[in-house]
């Protein structure tokens, strides 16, 4: 496996992961993802973040890293997850002397998650901006980020290259090929990660998008030349650029989603989704984007990322036994605890022998700080008075997000 330079003392090891399993037991990944874990060398060697405990990554890693068994002072984790230390028993094993660091929190974690025994001798907390100097000029700063996108999260520092290496924040979907850098992608594939980095940031990290904003703010002072999370390219050309999109995408859940309708829609015999097509007419006359999304048919991953993103929303469904469409509850159960905040909102949907899906659906939104519009449901077909009214209903959604 390629390592590749960053600077005369900083490597990254990058390994690609392609796997049917899904990314946190819950998120596609058909395009695969990458771990990074890096080395700086000064006097002393540190190596910043691991892979995850599956056999591809592991013989990777042992095979590129085989050089520097016995020799690794430090194991910086900046977070606790295991997909950046599940090879920490393995690494152990072939680096005892080592000493492992990280926050406070992030030190309780290593002992829940492994109880290695005799652990306590080689586990270091440090503080937030506590330095660890390698000597030879090269010096790492610890900076605590918390809940980006765990309690316990740090990024390190280093002045002299300006790298930041920040594990999950800035971090993608999609597995690298081969190649590491920002300059060594083209603008098609740049314009796939930038997909992929939004999905990741809707899926993994939008709970959490106030403390994105203030981790952000916090590291604002330091040169930053090079930005090297743990997921996804290595940003040392245009590091402002990933840098601006993570606060774009945080301002999402602040009103700021962009001037687009995200369609969500579910049809148990085609009632509903005959109203929603007169309601797509009336959006579609107005100009306004829109990305269609069916459920259950489309996973929630794809689902979630066009709503973040979007200023508004349809969704359409049914009644199911006095209550909502199930696929849709449980969509705006994930919606619910990714904070899919200050949405403009329209919901529709027919019944057949009795409605209730309106009761639930109240209830399911009532944190969330939606606008929403009248709703409107119907008995069975929908008939050509209910289309007109539907058909208005889009262009007044439509006008809400254009305005």
């Amino acid at each position: 496996m390629k390592t590749h330079a960053i600077s005369d003392a900083i490597r990254c090891i990058p390994v690609d992961i392609r796997t049917a399993d899904l990314f946190e037991g819950i998120w596609p990944i058909p395009k695969g993802f990458s771990l990074n874990t890096y080395v700086v060398k000064g006097e002393k060697t540190a190596l910043i973040d691991l892979v995850q405990d599956q056999p591809e990554a592991i013989s990777q890693m042992e095979k590129t890293l085989a050089p520097e068994f016995g020799t690794v002072d430090y194991l910086i984790l900046n977070h606790l997850e295991p997909d950046h230390t599940g090879w920490l028993r393995e690494f152990l094993r072939k680096n005892p002397q080592a000493q492992i660091i990280s926050t406070a929190k992030g030190i309780k974690l290593v002992k829940s998650f492994y109880k290695i025994d005799k652990i306590d001798s080689a586990l270091r907390a440090v503080k937030d901006g506590e330095t660890l100097d390698l000597g030879g000029g090269k010096v790492l700063t610890f900076f605590e980020t918390p809940n980006i996108h765990w309690p316990e999260t740090m990024v390190t520092w280093e002045a002299s290259s300006g790298t930041l290496f920040s594990c999950d924040a800035f971090g993608s979907f999609g597995a690298l090929g081969g190649r590491l850098f920002d300059d060594e992608f083209n603008k098609a594939e740049h314009e796939e990660f930038e997909r992929e980095t939004l999905r990741y940031y809707a899926n993994i990290v939008s709970s959490f998008s106030i403390f994105v904003e203030r981790g952000i703010q916090k590291l604002s002072n330091l040169a930053v030349s090079c930005v090297a999370p743990s997921h996804g390219m290595v940003w040392r050309t245009n590091a402002k650029t990933i840098i601006d999109r993570y606060l774009r995408y945080a301002s999402y859940s602040k009103g700021a989603a962009e001037r687009e309708i995200a369609v969500i829609w579910g049809s148990m015999y085609g009632n509903t989704q005959k109203g929603l097509d007169a309601v797509r007419k009336g959006i579609e006359s107005q100009g306004v984007p829109t990305t269609i999304h069916q459920v259950p048919n489309d996973n929630i991953s794809y689902i979630l990322t066009a709503a973040f993103k979007s200023a508004g929303l349809v969704l359409a469904m049914p009644t199911y036994e006095y209550a909502m469409f199930p696929p849709m509850a449980y969509a705006l159960d994930i919606f619910r605890r990714k904070h899919l905040y200050h949405k403009t909102v329209l919901r529709i949907g027919s019944w057949g022998w009795v409605g209730g899906a309106q009761k639930e659906y109240e209830a399911a939104i009532g944190d969330l700080k939606w606008k929403s519009l009248e709703p409107y449901e119907w008995s069975g077909a929908p008939s050509d008075q209910d289309a007109a009214i539907l058909e208005e209903r889009g262009k007044e959604l439509a006008r809400a997000v254009r305005a």
